[in-house]
């Protein structure tokens, strides 16, 4: 068993994942967006982005970021029976992995948001599903300021299996879910009208990535016998009232 946190900051808003699943979408909220990746072999480029970083750019992770493929032609991200697999390997020396931006330009305002995912195994990883304010919009780049909350619990087969992850999102309180349990609640009647504590006013969008290493994955060490390892994503939805 393993223990998954889910950080919710200042900014940041977390998500923290065969083909039958149970519902836990609440009373009143109609689909808007999603994807089931079950067309094509790339990422759908009307819903996602791909972002490119060189290793080190962000907590000192060991990953390269690159748009779709290695400069040798190996995908760090592909869509394969049914799912959206997100790829974390060495290749010429160097460590390529795949972060997407989901509807990155609009994002959305208020919402459930769920995705159905299968974690890595290895150490060193650090799989990610989480939001970002839509085209910058928030005050400093959009990123936190130290004001973060965090809750940990223990999953069953955290890694290898699938799980559903969900964020519920409101004008007054965000709730995550891990396959329909509560894991964290934050009020804002609780944490206050100040903007540093309660900054959820704006549109944000949906975030998948892979890291390797660094502050948060590297605490413990890497393994990098575990490379190559995938984060799979059954599908991603996004519901509204």
């Amino acid at each position: 068993m393993k223990k998954i946190f889910l950080l919710t900051t200042i900014v940041c808003l977390p998500l923290v994942l065969t083909q039958c699943t149970r519902s836990y979408v609440p009373k009143g909220y109609e689909l808007v967006w999603q994807d089931e990746f079950n067309e094509g072999t790339e990422p759908d480029a009307s819903k996602w982005n791909h972002v490119v970083m060189h290793q080190g750019m962000v907590n000192h992770e060991l990953q390269n970021y690159v748009n779709h493929v290695t400069p040798a032609g190996t995908p760090v991200t592909e869509v394969k029976d049914g799912t959206l697999r997100i790829n974390c390997f060495k290749e010429n020396d160097r460590v390529y992995s795949g972060r997407l931006n989901g509807n990155a330009r609009t994002g959305w305002q208020y919402g459930y948001f769920e995705a159905r995912i299968k974690l890595p195994q290895g150490k060193g990883t650090w799989p990610a599903f989480w939001m970002m304010p839509a085209a910058n919009r928030m005050p400093n780049n959009g990123w936190p300021k130290g004001t973060h909350k965090t809750h940990a619990m223990t999953i069953r087969k955290a890694e290898g299996d699938f799980h559903i992850y969900a964020l519920l999102w409101t004008e007054d309180e965000i709730i995550t879910y891990v396959d329909g349990k509560e894991q964290l609640h934050l009020l804002k009647s609780v944490l206050g009208e100040d903007h540093d504590q309660w900054p959820f006013h704006y549109p944000f969008h949906i975030i998948l990535n892979l890291a390797w290493g660094g502050d948060w994955g590297g605490q413990d060490g890497v393994d990098e016998s575990a490379l190559p390892v995938t984060m799979e994503v059954d599908y991603v939805r996004v519901y509204q009232k």
